[in-house]
């Protein structure tokens, strides 16, 4: 349940960070900043951060999902486990948000980063914090 909890929680709030970054990048607001221009920047991010939870909450809880079913695969180390759900991630952002007019190199990098960067960090918390260490059975 702890596993779930932690991809509730972060997926939707790095996400939508990420995506929100992804967005000012690809227009071309970060070409001449300022103090203000990163304070109008996080002010965008917190009025929009509802909105983050309520489209990402689902897809945030699949991966979690994924994780969980990766988690009981003995064959598969964490490390491998962030990999997949990394690659995981990667593509299913990258079909989802790549559409449209914007499209080339930095396009299909700055999405896939926001379903990248999501996965994996909440796999890595999931692993730190939510998995139990299994105890040695002596034979």
């Amino acid at each position: 349940m702890k596993r779930y909890l932690i991809f509730g929680a972060v997926g939707p709030l790095v996400g939508g960070f990420l995506m929100l970054f992804a967005t000012t990048v690809a227009s071309g607001y970060w070409n001449e900043t300022s103090w203000s221009e990163i304070g109008k920047f996080l002010g965008a991010f917190v009025k929009t951060l509802q909105y983050s939870y309520l489209f990402g909450l689902v897809p945030a809880l699949m991966i979690g999902a994924i994780d969980d079913i990766l988690c009981h695969v003995k064959r598969i180390s964490p490390a491998l486990r962030m990999l997949i759900l990394g690659a995981i991630g990667f593509a299913t952002a990258v079909l989802y948000g790549s559409r449209g007019p914007d499209s080339g190199a930095l396009q299909f990098v700055l999405s896939g980063l926001v379903g990248l960067v999501p996965a994996m960090l909440s796999s890595w918390l999931a692993h730190r914090y939510a998995d139990t260490p299994q105890a040695a059975h002596s034979t």
